[in-house]
């Protein structure tokens, strides 16, 4: 089995906040592979379902985001998951917005959720880094993250989060590249080739017709006189 966790903060009042786009991504993959009903567990919200022959639980940890580690550690631990088989799912003040990165191991970058997380695992999971952009100074970005996406950013919110569902399945079976390529696809589909210009068959701009293939080239003045001078000799 397979761990997939979400991170945001639980309450309606959170819901569209751009801290929150971990959760969004699980509900998306849930309501496109028919992922069974959210029931509560391991201080958290889960969903069962199986991807590309993979069961994987998604687990929304209900802890607030500082705490997240609690509800991770708790289900690792029960159905004995190692931290290699754990995703999570996270925004990323440090990518610009609708960009996606797959991250094994490494630091938390000073994100409170993944802070958590590691001190409950370790650092050896998986992480989706969400790119929801940066404010500008580090000192608006507590305020940036707990606030809602702008209705500007809708549209490509949207995509991001049906290319994470629609590439869901080759990250279950381990295909990271084939997962981003079906991100990017969705997020930034190829512009159609642009349509060649029609041969052109009309012919010569003066509208003549081409003479016929072997035929003597027209006469020009001089030969023309020469030709009926012989005429009269």
């Amino acid at each position: 089995m397979k761990l997939w966790v979400g991170l945001g903060n639980p309450g309606t009042k959170y819901a569209g906040n751009r801290h929150n786009i971990g959760f969004m991504a699980l509900d998306a993959i849930a309501a496109a592979h028919g992922f069974g009903p959210w029931r509560a567990r391991f201080r958290g919200e889960t969903a069962e379902g199986v991807l590309s022959g993979e069961k994987v639980l998604l687990l929304k940890p209900q802890t607030f985001m500082n705490l997240s580690g609690e509800s991770v550690g708790e289900a690792a631990r029960f159905l004995k998951i190692p931290p290699a088989d754990i995703t999570v799912f996270h925004d990323e003040i440090d990518l610009p917005p609708a960009r996606l990165r797959l991250k094994d191991g490494g630091g938390h970058a000073g994100h409170n959720g993944l802070r958590s997380i590691h001190q409950h695992l370790g650092e050896g999971y998986r992480r989706v880094r969400l790119g929801v952009g940066h404010p500008g100074h580090k000192d608006a970005v507590a305020a940036y993250v707990l606030h809602d996406f702008a209705k500007a950013e809708q549209a490509w919110l949207e995509d991001l989060l049906r290319g994470i569902a629609e590439g869901a399945p080759l990250l279950a079976r381990g295909d990271g590249a084939g997962f981003l390529n079906a991100v990017a696809l969705r997020v930034n589909p190829p512009r159609p080739p642009r349509p060649r210009p029609a041969a052109d068959t009309a012919g010569p701009a003066t509208g003549a017709s081409e003479p016929p293939a072997g035929a003597a080239p027209p006469a020009g003045p001089a030969e023309a006189l020469r030709r009926l001078v012989e005429r009269f000799r």
